[in-house]
C-alpha cells in the first residue's frame, strides 16, 4: 500500500501543528475527594517537517485510545496530567515530529446555593494543555471559563450626577446609594500554568474568576433571588478592565508559593447591551512579573 503522507518534498515549508479535531471521548477525573466524569474533546496536534507531505493521523486517536484503555478505561488523576501523557506518546508514534500538543476541554458543572437555601446547578468550561518537546521540555496549564455578570460604573456615575442635579436636595442619599446603570453577560476565562511539582484545583480558579466580576450569574432564580444579584452588581460596578486586575490580584495571592516562572493568562469579554461591540481586556504574564 503506498504511504502517501511519507513522500518526500523538496523547497516547501514546515508546519507548526498538523492532527487532529473535535474528538470527544469519557474521561473519569479522581481528584482526592471525589471522582468526576466528563464528556471531554480532545484536540491532538504534532508540528510537521518540511520534507514531509503529510502527518499520519490515525496515530493521534490510536494514541489516544492506547492512553484512555491504560489509565483504567478514561480514568485520570486530571485533565492536564493526562494531557501531558498523550503528549510524550504522540512523540514516540511520529518520530518526525519534534514538538506534540494537547487541547481538552470539558463542560464542568458545580451545585452552588442561592439565597434562601435554594440550589443551582451551574456550568462551566474546564480547559487544560500540554506540550512537550523532543529535546525535554513540557509544559501543561490547567484554565477555566465563567460567565457571570458586569455592570458599567461609567454610566452609573453619569446617572447619579443627573439625579444629584434633578434633586440637589437628595445629594447625601444619592451619592450613598447604587444608581441604575447598564449591565453586561460577561464571559471571562483564567488558565494557570502548572509546575510539576504543584496542583491547581479548577474549582479554585472559578471561585478567583467569580469573585473578580460584580456579580455571579445562576441557573434558577427566583424573584427575590434576581433583585439580590442586581443589587449585588450595581453595589460592585467594573469594567473589564478592573475584573482583569482583580483576578490577576487574586491569582498572586492564591499561588504565592508557585515559581516565577509560571504562566498567567486572563481574559475578560462583557457582551454590551447599549453598544452593538464588545468590550475586551486580557493579560498575558508570568507570576515574576506580577510580583514586580
Amino acid at each position: 500500500m503506498s504511504d502517501v503522507q511519507s513522500q518526500l518534498l523538496r523547497g516547501s515549508f514546515k508546519l507548526t501543528r498538523v492532527g487532529v479535531t473535535d474528538v470527544k471521548k469519557p474521561v473519569c477525573v479522581k481528584r482526592p475527594d471525589r471522582e468526576i466524569t466528563l464528556t471531554a474533546t480532545f484536540n491532538l496536534f504534532v508540528d510537521l517537517p518540511a520534507e514531509l507531505k503529510g502527518s499520519h493521523l490515525s496515530r493521534n486517536l490510536e494514541v489516544l485510545s492506547q492512553v484512555l484503555d491504560e489509565c483504567v478505561r478514561g480514568q485520570a488523576v486530571s485533565l492536564e496530567t493526562l494531557g501531558a501523557r498523550i503528549c510524550a506518546e504522540l512523540l514516540k508514534r511520529h518520530e518526525y515530529a519534534t514538538c506534540s500538543e494537547v487541547q481538552i476541554s470539558a463542560d464542568y458543572f458545580i451545585e452552588r446555593e442561592v439565597n434562601g437555601g435554594t440550589s443551582s446547578l451551574e456550568r462551566y468550561l474546564i480547559k487544560a494543555s500540554a506540550i512537550d518537546y523532543r529535546e525535554g521540555q513540557s509544559r501543561k496549564s490547567i484554565g477555566v471559563e465563567v460567565i457571570g455578570m458586569t455592570a458599567c460604573p461609567c454610566a452609573m456615575e453619569e446617572v447619579r450626577d443627573r439625579f444629584v442635579s434633578r434633586h440637589p436636595e437628595q445629594n447625601e442619599l444619592l451619592t450613598a446609594i447604587p444608581i441604575i446603570t447598564h449591565n453586561q453577560r460577561n464571559i471571562s476565562s483564567l488558565e494557570v500554568e502548572i509546575p510539576g511539582d504543584h496542583d491547581v484545583e479548577a474549582e479554585d480558579l472559578i471561585d478567583i474568576l467569580e469573585g473578580a466580576l460584580s456579580s455571579p450569574t445562576r441557573e434558577i432564580l427566583k424573584r427575590e433571588h434576581e433583585a439580590d444579584i442586581v443589587e449585588r452588581a450595581h453595589t460592585n460596578p467594573k469594567f473589564v478592565e478592573d475584573v482583569v486586575r482583580d483576578v490577576l490580584g487574586a491569582v498572586l495571592e492564591k499561588y504565592r508559593d508557585m515559581p516565577d516562572d509560571v504562566k498567567v493568562m486572563v481574559k475578560s469579554e462583557s457582551q454590551e447591551s447599549i453598544h452593538k461591540h464588545n468590550a475586551f481586556a486580557e493579560r498575558v504574564t508570568t507570576l515574576g512579573e506580577l510580583r514586580e
